[in-house]
């Protein structure tokens, strides 16, 4: 199921960006996204029978804004202005309509595989907007790059510059460096990246191979929350760009990665502009470029789903005197992030006793001991697949009520499996919260 509703006058967006700018839009944007949201939310769960349901009418659904992820686009384009968010990490979330926005917003994109590739050049996408940024990748994959013109990719090891060597001579490589990444939800360095003592030797082999290096790139990790890694990240690649000059290689692009949250967005950006102006000003002439994903897309999208089942405890298992209720999602599902970032979703209620909760005060979890204990389980036989593990509300939750969960839009349904045979839906309500957005993105 799709639909696309349109924000009225208070949904447009704002032309010129200034300082106030995030004042703005909450004062006078977010009333309408909200809006648009919980009449999403209302409409499907309305339309659905507690006590009749035929297939899939139970499974959790989406629904996301086009509208938020234009207004994340440009407060980037205000805080980060020297900095192209060329690519959009596919992986974060590689649903076609949010790929086409991007697109068409003119982001390029960060791809790691050949069915990524192959998605993007679907858009009609330049291959130029494309980089392959995977420091260690399958030679078929390099193969496919060369046959379809992806000239810009990342290495981090010897073996990965020989064999673009016999595959791919004339591709454009960065050296991927590894950084501090320990702050951050998901750490990539332990995996990828090369170290400092290694970077010297890789750039012999790459000058007596004779392979085209015009870069580097770095990633302080998914959902990084310490604005001094990319401070010291931005000093390390700069010492890069002096060796690389050593050994006659004339650097021309510097790929800062991603990890950028919403939240932190505004702290993170100022201290990476603040050492871009001192180490890469725009007088080198270096052209610096982004991955920025979960940034663009994790606050676009609410996660709705439905309570199938409830098991009232008393001290023998899991808690003292709780509730034990159960979604029709789960870690294996839309809520992987639990197990692989130690993400920690809050639940809210969505609809309770036939009334619709979204966005009240009786939606939130209490603070205090007050209300009715709960822990919240996926759907799957696994003991581990539990998504909240303690939790308050005011209201009993029963079969057949609904929860709803913010900030889902990223490394959620693009990580979904189908253990235990349980079919996890990805479907979307799609709305905009920006009046002129159709009319921007078609020219």
């Amino acid at each position: 199921m799709t639909s696309i509703q349109i924000g009225g006058p208070q949904g447009q967006h704002i032309g010129s960006i200034e300082s106030s700018m995030t004042d703005r839009m909450a004062e006078y944007t977010m009333p309408t996204a909200e809006h648009l949201i919980r009449q999403a939310l209302r409409e499907r769960v309305d339309s659905l029978d507690a006590k009749v349901v035929s297939h899939n009418q139970e499974d959790a659904f989406f629904v996301a804004d086009l509208g938020e992820i234009f207004r994340q686009h440009l407060i980037w384009k205000q805080l980060l202005p020297c900095v192209k968010p060329f690519y959009e990490a596919v992986k974060c979330n590689p649903h076609p309509a949010v790929l086409e926005l991007l697109y068409n917003l003119g982001t390029g994109f960060d791809c790691a595989s050949r069915n990524e590739i192959e998605q993007i050049l679907k858009l009609g996408a330049d291959p130029e907007r494309i980089i392959y940024a995977h420091p260690c990748k399958a030679l078929s994959y390099i193969h496919y790059a060369k046959a379809v013109g992806v000239e810009r990719m990342t290495f981090d090891n010897a073996d990965e510059l020989y064999k673009i060597k016999d595959v791919f001579p004339s591709a454009c490589l960065l050296l991927r460096i590894s950084t501090d990444d320990s702050t951050s939800h998901s750490p990539l360095s332990k995996k990828f990246g090369a170290d400092s003592a290694t970077v010297g030797s890789l750039l012999a082999i790459a000058q007596e191979l004779d392979l085209n290096i015009i870069g580097v790139s770095f990633h302080v990790g998914s959902g990084a929350s310490d604005p001094t890694t990319f401070v010291n990240a931005v000093r390390d690649a700069n010492r890069v760009f002096s060796q690389a000059s050593a050994f006659g290689f004339n650097l021309s692009v510097l790929d800062v990665g991603g990890g950028f949250c919403k939240e932190s967005f505004e702290n993170m950006a100022w201290h990476l502009r603040h050492e871009l102006d001192i180490y890469f000003p725009s007088s080198r002439g270096i052209e610096i470029i982004a991955e920025p994903g979960r940034y663009y897309v994790a606050s676009a999208f609410t996660l709705a789903t439905s309570v199938i089942a409830r098991r009232i405890t008393h001290g023998a298992t899991y808690q003292q005197n709780g509730h034990m209720i159960y979604i029709q999602d789960g870690t294996y599902g839309n809520f992987s992030g639990v197990l692989i970032d130690h993400d920690l979703p809050i639940a809210r209620i969505l609809r309770s006793n036939g009334k619709i909760l979204y966005g009240t005060r009786d939606a939130n979890p209490l603070k205090s001991n007050d209300g009715v204990l709960y822990s919240i389980w996926g759907a799957t036989c696994d003991g581990a697949d539990c998504v909240v593990k303690t939790t308050r509300f005011k209201a009993t939750i029963k079969i057949g009520d609904w929860l709803y969960f913010n900030n889902m839009g990223a490394y959620t349904s693009s990580s979904v499996t189908h253990f235990n045979g349980f079919p996890m839906s990805n479907d979307v309500v799609w709305v905009c919260s920006e009046a002129s957005l159709p009319q921007h993105v078609k020219g």
